[in-house]
């Protein structure tokens, strides 16, 4: 495959600041040598879109950029809702591509069917952050990395051929990867629990481990991600931790420490529990399953079940991106953690319950009932984290330290129903179960859509914009 069959997407729902990602990406990939058709995909309101729609216009790129925004998706789902005759689906559908995180996802993967995409978030930029004095990694690890304070010496921003690397993978066999690369079963994170990715607790430094097995020779690498700095893989828990930790912090949501890479090597695996779809590259030549329809933050968790099937690798390529976190329109640190806290307990019960796999999407047997120790193991572990906030307050050196950890701790004992446990679980039951219920309907549903997708793109095309900026000689 050539960069020409590649497409680069932006899911983004800050069309404010995007312009500034499409730029520094399109400079990268044109130093390297390539120039990917860019399309930035917008969950804006019409509101939003009419108000920062200008702001990309005035970009300037060596690319073709495209847009598909609230107008172009809307015509979208009408085509589809359309096609499909029957006005009871038409909730899956709106669920299926709504404004979240994994409905934005799944408009990149129907309007890049039949080729290869790779897609970064509107807050990551083409390089990374790299330790002056790279350490040689032991055996079998295949990463490292530690946080630094904020302007802190010691680190340096590296660039790599993004394009190039996913395109040395993507699409290929095993035994077509370069040499470099290693070869294993999974992948496995000394700070993470493997199959949720939830942290394990606070750690200033990790590394990810290559688990040996037999990769068979033929299967195909349908999915790939970089390395990440930055912010990598910082839980919301982990950003309360670093929030109590500093006395001198008034904000939860300032970023104070920042995850440098120490060194890293590409690596071909059977199975992906580290899945990153911000940093992601895809072979979407025959189709793809959905992301989880949800707003709960784990829709990309159906991929690290999808890949373990035969026949099928993953990669971690030879490049590294950085992701700078924007605070602009994210919900507080509070919020956050009740989503992943809610996510996890999704993610055990889904991976213990999986009766298929196949080549556009999983069924799984979970009906979404939740015990009292379910809802008593959440509620434990956060309470816990509320009392120490209390007691951090108690002791704090100045008022507006004291204030800002009162005001974290109210928002916590508010995200999760005052930790009374009998109507925090008939919460969570409900939050569960409506989210089951859609998942499962929406995997039945896609493979419809994506023949219906694939047939209408190569004749007409789907809805977007060719975005009338200033091209770059």
């Amino acid at each position: 495959m050539h960069a020409s069959d590649l497409s680069f997407v932006i899911p983004t729902y800050r069309l404010r600041d995007v312009g500034e990602t499409v730029e520094q990406y399109d400079e990268h990939f044109w130093r390297n040598g390539h120039a990917p058709k860019i399309v930035v995909f917008d969950d804006s309101s019409p509101v939003a879109q009419e108000k920062y729609y200008p702001i990309l216009e005035q970009t300037r790129t060596h690319a073709d950029l495209y847009y598909v925004g609230p107008k172009e998706k809307e015509q979208f789902t009408a085509y589809i809702s359309h096609r499909l005759r029957d006005k009871r689906l038409d909730g899956l559908v709106k669920n299926l591509f709504r404004p979240s995180y994994g409905g934005n996802r799944n408009f990149t993967l129907m309007y890049t069917l039949g080729g290869l995409v790779v897609s970064s978030d509107d807050d990551m930029r083409p390089y990374a952050l790299v330790e002056h004095g790279r350490e040689s990694l032991t055996d079998g690890e295949v990463s490292r990395g530690r946080l630094h304070r904020t302007g802190q010496n010691g680190y340096t921003r590296k660039s790599f051929d993004i394009v190039g690397a996913f395109l040395d993978v993507l699409g290929k066999t095993a035994a077509e990867v370069p040499d470099n690369y290693e070869k294993g079963d999974l992948l496995i994170d000394t700070a993470m629990d493997l199959e949720t990715n939830a942290t394990k607790g606070m750690s200033r430094e990790n590394s990810l481990l290559l688990e040996r097995g037999t990769v068979e020779p033929g299967a195909v690498v349908k999915m790939a991600q970089t390395f990440r700095s930055g912010t990598n893989d910082v839980d919301a828990l982990d950003f309360a931790e670093l929030f109590l930790a500093n006395e001198d912090q008034v904000d939860p949501d300032e970023l104070n420490e920042l995850y440098v890479l120490v060194n890293f090597r590409p690596a071909v695996t059977n199975k992906n529990w580290r899945m990153d779809c911000g940093v992601a590259g895809y072979d979407n030549t025959a189709g793809l399953p959905p992301f989880f329809p949800t707003r709960l933050r784990f829709e990309d968790y159906i991929y690290r079940l999808w890949v373990q099937q035969p026949g099928i690798a993953a990669a971690h390529v030879d490049a590294a991106q950085n992701h700078t976190k924007s605070n602009y329109m994210r919900n507080p640190v509070a919020a956050e953690i009740f989503n992943e806290e809610v996510a996890n307990l999704l993610k055990r019960k889904i991976k213990d319950s999986v009766s298929r796999v196949d080549e556009l999407g999983i069924a799984f047997d979970y009906d979404g009932h939740v015990t009292a120790e379910d809802a008593k193991g959440i509620l434990d572990k956060v309470a816990t984290m509320y009392a120490r906030a209390i007691d951090a307050a108690d002791r704090a050196a100045t008022p507006q330290r004291a204030d800002a950890l009162k005001l974290f701790a109210a928002n916590l004992q508010k995200a999760f129903y005052a930790f009374e446990p009998d109507f925090f679980q008939q919460n969570l039951l409900r939050i569960v179960d409506d989210v089951v219920t859609v998942i499962k309907g929406s995997i039945e549903l896609w493979p419809t859509l994506v023949e219906i997708c694939y047939f209408q793109k190569d004749r007409r095309g789907l809805p977007q914009i060719k975005v009338a900026n200033q091209r770059k000689s």
